[in-house]
């Protein structure tokens, strides 16, 4: 590595980058540094939101529970306020999950915050937990079982070092578990004990999955973990972490106290004693359906996870890239092929990356990811394979990407050939629409360019726009010399005026 470069790369990894967690029940951010390979944390900010609590049958928020959450964004982005926008990761979970497709709560919070923010899935935040989770252990080869309990979900990972293998979200936490049952602040034996009769069966379809995985330590994160380990510790019941003996003492405790308002236990924080039933309830039942006997508390968690994720993008160590190799290969993707079409891709986004707006650098970097899995779907069928395609990557589990990336990344595949799928675009979150929209049309000219599979040097025609407007010239002669793409180019502009876009070739 030259001189310079190495120097780059050294300022970079001392750079600030932060992390925003809008979980069900609090909003955690953090700015750290991460020199010689530690994370330094310099600011910390944390404020119990209880989100989840705000979700609607509907799927709406109560309106005084989402104006509590944009208000703590607020705060947060005035600390966010100046630094660029790949430095930042900010990522919702259960409830944010939960939201109705057309809420506007995600757009109105982007805004208070400064950033864009991410909706995960259950498997995604499962993986991120691993990582931040992993860093803060001490090395060692031992397979860890990971439990993260959040306000409307808690995750089961079991993995090695810095690996995740198997990852579970499951739909419960100690938000939703204190609501569906303690809804009037009563405990009693009967209640605990249906609470934990509804952790098992959630935990149950995947019991003998994590039973069987081999794993020799567990280890517990998430606020509401380390609230129980303080407060077992606090008492006696167990000097290190969480013992299944301690925490029976603490499910015993909280029935004596017999009401939510009355618990008075050392070291349990005023805010989370609305929520701290459900959460030993639903700990009690991963203890008792993994036959957990004692748990490890780790002080890292998903927000700490998105730090090293963050860091390793900018060291362009993109776990998206290796997730799109992977599918490549397990679909069986003509490799070749697909380089060939993204090249061409490539450079007719860059001709048209000025006048269509589209210089953001994931512009350019999942046209190149729709490019290479554009044939997914040919391993399922070859009839609309677009569409078996576009269903894969809209539903499947992939590392590393939010749900929004998947949701584009579907489109792009869905729409690059046969009709053009406009209401799929107008589907998208608001400040993807157009951008997705016309990344499909360069998509759709590269592919069209490959019909033939052939790999022969082509000839790299210009591409002028104004407006929706495209002019495709070739060299001259070229395109009489070649009448069945002219066809298909002719075939290509009525597909494309449907979704208003005109196509000339010349």
């Amino acid at each position: 590595m030259p001189p310079e470069t190495a120097l780059a790369a050294e300022v970079a990894f001392t750079e600030a980058v932060a992390a925003v967690d809008l979980g069900s029940n609090s909003f955690h951010m953090i700015v750290a540094r991460i020199q010689d390979g530690h994370l330094q944390v310099i600011d910390r900010l944390k404020e119990m939101v209880r989100l989840g609590e705000g979700l609607k049958g509907d799927g709406d928020l109560a309106p005084e529970v989402a104006e509590r959450a944009l208000a703590c964004l607020e705060r947060f982005g005035q600390r966010l306020r100046g630094m660029p926008g790949d430095s930042v990761r900010a990522v919702g979970t259960n409830t944010l999950r939960q939201l109705r497709p057309g809420s506007t709560f995600v757009a109105r919070a982007e805004a208070a915050l400064g950033h864009s923010i991410d909706v995960i899935a259950g498997r995604e935040e499962a993986r991120l937990i691993y990582l931040g989770v992993a860093h803060g252990l001490a090395a060692g080869t031992e397979r860890r079982l990971v439990v993260d309990i959040g306000g409307g979900s808690t995750e089961l990972i079991v993995g090695e070092r810095f690996t995740p293998g198997l990852r579970e979200s499951l739909h419960m936490g100690c938000v939703s578990m204190s609501n569906r049952h303690f809804p009037d602040g009563k405990i009693t034996a009967k209640l605990m004990d249906k609470a934990e009769l509804a952790g098992a069966m959630e935990v149950r379809p995947v019991r003998e999955l994590f039973r069987r995985a081999g794993w020799t330590k567990a280890v517990g994160s998430s606020g509401t973990i380390k609230a129980i380990a303080t407060v077992v510790r606090t008492q006696g019941w167990c000097d290190d972490g969480i013992s299944a003996h301690s925490l029976r003492r603490l499910r015993d405790a909280l029935i004596t106290y017999g009401k939510v308002s009355d618990i008075d236990l050392k070291g349990l924080a005023d805010e989370r004693r609305a929520v701290f039933a459900g959460g030993v309830a639903v700990l009690r039942s991963v203890f008792t359906a993994l036959e957990v006997e004692h748990m490890q508390v780790s002080d890292e968690a998903l927000r700490e996870g998105l730090i090293y994720e963050v860091m390793g993008r900018i060291q362009h160590e993109d776990v998206r890239e290796r997730t799109v190799s992977s599918l490549s290969r397990r679909f069986g993707i003509d490799r070749g092929h697909a380089a060939r079409v993204q090249a061409t891709a490539l450079t007719l986004y860059r001709q048209l990356a000025g006048p269509w707006s589209l210089d953001h650098p994931n512009h350019s970097i999942m046209l190149g990811w729709a490019a290479r899995l554009h044939e997914l779907g040919l391993m399922v069928s070859h009839s609309q394979y677009q569409k078996h395609g576009g269903y894969v990557l809209r539903n499947a589990d992939l590392s590393g990407f939010t749900r929004q990336e998947q949701a584009v990344l579907a489109a792009l595949v869905l729409g690059h050939r046969r009709r053009f799928p406009v209401q799929e675009f107008a589907s998208l979150p608001g400040g993807a629409q157009a951008c997705t929209r016309r990344l499909c049309v360069i998509l759709r000219l590269a592919v069209l360019l490959h019909r033939s599979r052939s790999p022969a040097a082509k000839p790299q025609p210009l591409l002028s726009v104004e407006g929706d407007s495209l002019l495709l010239r070739f060299p001259d002669g070229w395109i009489e010399q070649h009448p069945l793409t002219q066809l298909e180019l002719e075939q290509e502009a009525q597909y494309l005026a449907s979704g208003g876009i005109t196509l000339t070739c010349s």
